[in-house]
């Protein structure tokens, strides 16, 4: 496991967008932590890598936006938080987007089942005495990111 230690919303956008220049097509991020704990901040700085930081908003309602990169490069963001069951993820065809773009999903762990062997989970958590700084615990799922994180 990796950790990143954000100080304020600009260390977790820079920290999102570095992460963004690192990944292609397939590639499937899942960010899990309370509500206001950065995980819309983290895909706003994921985003701005491919200049679409201006596009963002929250897929809360509509399960899924869909992102269009000027590289052709296709981002889906998800909110699973209201998803009944695992059921309903298939039902709209979810795992249909994992081949076409790069996903970010958050409250992901609602669709483990669903998720292929290769992904990021990003959990995020606030700080009691701080309330700028967040803690990024980093877990890579399968090998394909065995290498993407420095290791302490």
């Amino acid at each position: 496991m990796y950790s990143f230690i954000s100080k304020s919303e600009e260390d977790t956008l820079v920290f999102a967008k570095d992460l963004a220049s690192k990944l292609k097509k397939t590639d499937i991020v899942i960010l899990t932590g309370e509500l206001g704990s950065g995980k819309t901040k983290f895909t706003e700085g994921f985003l701005s890598f491919f200049g679409l930081e201006k596009e963002i908003s929250s897929p809360t309602f509509t399960i899924v936006n869909e992102y269009n990169a000027s590289n052709g490069l296709n981002i889906y963001h998800f909110d699973v938080y209201r998803l009944s069951d695992i059921e309903e993820f298939y039902s709209i065809g979810g795992e249909e987007y994992f081949e076409n773009g790069i996903c970010i999903i958050e409250w992901g762990e609602i669709i483990s089942e669903a998720l292929p062997k290769d992904y990021i989970h990003i959990t995020f958590e606030k700080n009691s005495e701080d309330e700028n700084q967040r803690l990024l615990k980093i877990e890579t799922f399968g090998e394909k990111y065995n290498n993407l994180f420095p290791t302490k």
